[in-house]
């Protein structure tokens, strides 16, 4: 299948899927003795050169910790942007009911991880500082304060994720190596994860943050947990993953994962048709049942580009054989084989070559 190809498959699909279950760290943490709070009690003035802030973990052990410069230093928290976020659209939301509560969404993780990303471009209390500013220029109390807690639980439990990971080592290159992954392994440490939540979140944020990435986890261990069933036929496994899809409460996530499959299928499907030479009628009729006929032409088209693509290339590595085994100076026939390039294909075409080349070599060997 040719990069086009590939490409327009790519358009086409909303994919999310997960293939081990573990948290979607955005960042890591150096490590810190300092900073491991669930929530802030109290703070000292903006106007002293260092903040010393009283919080207090799940366990309700206090403790004391000192960050430096102080929230004085901005107003709107966006400010002296790093580099890594100047020009950029602050990604996520924060979202308040009629009685200036928090509502705790998906996206104020977002919001949270938009400014985390700047990790060692700003120091971790500048970041403290500037989020904090944020929030509490654009929102109003009690929801403000509400925001800024969340946000320290979220740092703690960013934390404290590493230590399970690293109990489990890395479970996806142990299924490289061992062709399976142990989804007994999987399971214990979504639970552990799960537990970890529980130390730092209350249900209804746990939901908002974590509830889709859940649904495409479980989605992905059952899918895995299918095609390692060597109880079942290939027409079964098909099944059952048909089955557990449509079992899915419906919601966007659904949608997603529906989409997915669809893509899946289709990919195979199209592979398939093609080697048995079906017609592009047959083609166009196949994937507008899958993906809609927008999708469907769009995939027509880019058969129709990758054959004009394939019948260029074929006149090229013809003309250029003949000019390799012509015996002339080495110079002289890379001079030709320039001109005949440029001729043929344009400056993005061109930078296809010598990969589309590689590709035909490895399918003669896949496919002698």
């Amino acid at each position: 299948m040719s990069n086009n190809r590939r490409s327009a498959y790519a358009t086409i699909a909303i994919i999310v899927v997960v293939i081990i279950a573990t948290a979607a760290v955005i960042l890591w943490f150096k490590p810190s003795n300092d900073v491991n709070s669930a929530s802030i009690k109290s703070s000292v003035s903006d106007n002293e050169t260092n903040e010393s802030v009283t919080t207090e973990l799940a366990a309700g052990q206090v403790v004391k910790t000192t960050m430096t410069p102080s929230r004085s230093q901005f107003v709107t928290g966006l400010e002296n942007l790093p580099r890594s976020l100047k020009g950029t659209q602050i990604d996520g939301e924060i979202i308040i009911d009629e009685n200036k509560q928090l509502v705790v969404t998906e996206g104020l993780r977002r919001l949270f991880d938009y400014f985390l990303s700047a990790l060692g471009e700003e120091e971790e209390a500048v970041i403290f500082a500037r989020v904090e500013s944020y929030i509490r220029h654009h929102t109003p109390e009690p929801a403000a304060s509400q925001a800024v807690t969340i946000f320290n639980q979220y740092v703690a439990y960013l934390k404290a994720l590493p230590e399970i990971e690293k109990r489990y080592g890395n479970l996806q290159l142990q299924a490289t190596k061992s062709g399976e992954l142990d989804l007994n392994a999987v399971a214990q440490q979504k639970q552990d994860i799960a537990n970890l939540r529980q130390q730092y979140f209350d249900k209804p944020t746990i939901t908002a943050f974590f509830g889709a990435e859940d649904d495409y986890d479980n989605y992905s261990i059952e899918m895995v947990r299918i095609d390692q069933n060597k109880q079942m036929s290939d027409a079964q496994k098909q099944a059952a993953r048909q089955d557990y899809i449509s079992r899915l409460p419906d919601n966007a996530t659904k949608s997603n994962i529906m989409q997915q499959a669809n893509i899946s299928e289709l990919m195979t499907r199209t592979e398939q048709m093609k080697a048995r030479g079906a017609t592009p009628e047959e083609l166009y009729n196949m994937r507008r049942e899958l993906v809609g006929a927008p999708a469907a032409e769009r995939l027509a088209q880019v058969d129709q580009e990758d054959a004009n693509f394939d019948q260029r290339f074929t006149q090229y590595k013809t003309q250029k054989n003949r000019l390799l085994s012509q015996g002339v100076d080495a110079a002289q026939a890379q001079i030709q084989i320039n001109q005949l390039e440029q001729q043929l294909f344009n400056d993005t075409e061109r930078k296809r070559l010598d990969g589309y080349a590689a590709l035909q070599r490895q399918q003669a060997v896949n496919n002698p």
